[in-house]
């Protein structure tokens, strides 16, 4: 599918991977519409620039997300959803002193990541499926998982946990929907350089950017942003999760 022309969603987009990935489809040729919880929403839409619209919402609420396809319907055919949003919650089974790990913050974090990755994926793919197709197919849904959802580390349980599911319901969701001419892949990230990595300590950074095989760096949001477009591009991509790291296996802490 080509990218010019075409009305994307890209969740999570006023910073890091996301908003690398609306930046990429804009240059593209494609209207976005970002989803975000963000505050400077509006400000992020109007430096990407293109006609990119901002529709504050959060992944896990239908009408908010409704909302957003809205928008997106009303610029054109909705055919790409990228989808970014999530975060970690650092929780251990048991803590240091015995008690055990905090339900609530496991079943949060579960909830935005996994539950908003399954929402987003069925209000996008219904709106797609609607579409006329384009040499045989409607459109395409990418999430995200990461690769703590193969080895997570010590604390990261829920964000683990939820970026497996994603990984399990990639296959299932691109059988689904193939006869709707939908497909789905995942995009599995794994040390990049976002805001959230640019917050902690340089000596930090420079070790997980060791531990990185080739290239020894982090990597970089454009990077996310290029396999994104190249999924879209390519109508062969299907049902696939795909880890982008560098090689890199995650020690246990």
């Amino acid at each position: 599918m080509e990218i010019k022309g075409i009305v994307a969603v890209v969740t999570g987009g006023a910073s890091g991977l996301g908003r690398a990935t609306a930046e990429r489809l804009v240059a593209g040729g494609a209207k976005v519409v970002i989803a975000d919880l963000a505050e400077n929403g509006d400000d992020v839409a109007a430096e990407i620039g293109g006609g990119t619209k901002f529709v504050r919402a959060d992944v896990t609420d239908t009408d908010q997300m409704n909302a957003v396809f809205d928008a997106a319907e009303a610029m054109g055919t909705l055919r790409a959803v990228v989808h970014c949003a999530g975060r970690g919650g650092p929780i251990r089974v048991v803590d240091r002193d015995g008690n055990p790990g905090s339900l609530e913050i496991y079943e949060s974090v579960v909830r935005l990541n996994l539950v908003g990755s399954f929402n987003v994926l069925r209000l996008g793919a219904a709106r797609m499926a609607k579409a006329e197709h384009i040499d045989g197919e409607r459109g395409v849904v990418i999430l995200t998982a990461s690769v703590a959802a193969f080895e997570g580390q010590i604390g990261q349980i829920p964000y683990a946990s939820a970026k497996a599911g994603i990984v399990g319901m990639t296959i299932v969701a691109a059988r689904d929907l193939a006869s709707h001419q939908v497909r789905v892949c995942t995009i599995a990230p794994g040390t990049f350089d976002t805001p959230i990595l640019q917050r902690v300590k340089p000596e930090v950074r420079e070790t997980l950017a060791a531990a990185v095989p080739h290239p020894r760096r982090l990597g970089r949001p454009d990077e996310f942003a290029l396999l994104a477009q190249q999924i879209i591009e390519n109508p062969m991509l299907n049902g696939e999760t795909i880890r982008l790291d560098g090689a890199i296996r995650m020690p246990p802490r």
